[in-house]
């Protein structure tokens, strides 16, 4: 049974943060919310965990992986990152954008796009998600928490409780955080393409 945590969406208790990150670190898969809809978590490394994201989403092996950093200083260890894409990305973080790139060597190959070798990225702005990161002082390796069987992201923390109680080990709850998932852009290939529209401003990418 998943373990729920209720907690306080501006002061987000130091003690919830702390036991669910250590769920993190012990191989856990996580419920939590981002300024872009509630989203599947776990650590970047967890072979079992992507598994499971892959099962509870019914994802195949093209799918995105987003990588979520604390900051930019992480973000840059992860994707190759020219002069021109530092500015973009830069003025648009933290916010709702998903940033697809090409991955260093710190990424596992299993988080790849299996021909581009790309990642997402993305810098939340969402209080909760960043005391976890800054706790965790690791990225989380994450997905939409959109099921196969509905049109939009499930937005209730004690109702994500109720349908995935056994298939995830913790749900975090700070509110609604909203159905919108992020805007994602393709910085890998020579024009930035936009491949998904949400709730990131998309004029300075066009």
């Amino acid at each position: 049974m998943a373990t729920y945590f209720d907690v306080h969406p501006k002061n987000p208790q130091r003690r919830a943060i702390g036991k669910v990150a250590d769920i993190v670190r012990n191989d856990g898969l996580i419920a939590y919310p981002t300024d872009s809809c509630f989203a599947l978590g776990c650590q970047p490394g967890n072979k079992k965990g992507i598994d499971r994201i892959r099962s509870i989403r019914r994802l195949d092996d093209r799918h995105h992986f987003t990588l979520v950093c604390q900051d930019f200083a992480q973000l840059g260890q992860l994707v190759h990152i020219n002069n021109q894409v530092f500015r973009a990305i830069k003025a648009s973080t933290p916010g709702s954008y998903t940033f697809i790139l090409p991955a260093t060597k710190e990424v596992p190959r299993r988080l790849l796009h299996p021909k581009k070798k790309t990642v997402g990225v993305r810098i939340p702005d969402h209080v909760t998600t960043q005391a976890l990161l800054t706790e965790l002082g690791e990225p989380l390796l994450s997905s939409t928490l959109l099921l196969p069987d509905q049109e939009e992201p499930m937005t209730q923390g004690w109702d994500i409780k109720e349908r995935l109680d056994h298939e995830v080990d913790a749900v975090i709850d700070s509110g609604d955080c909203g159905t919108e998932p992020t805007t994602v852009i393709d910085f890998s290939v020579p024009e930035p393409e936009i491949v998904r529209y949400g709730a990131g401003d998309t004029s300075r990418f066009e």
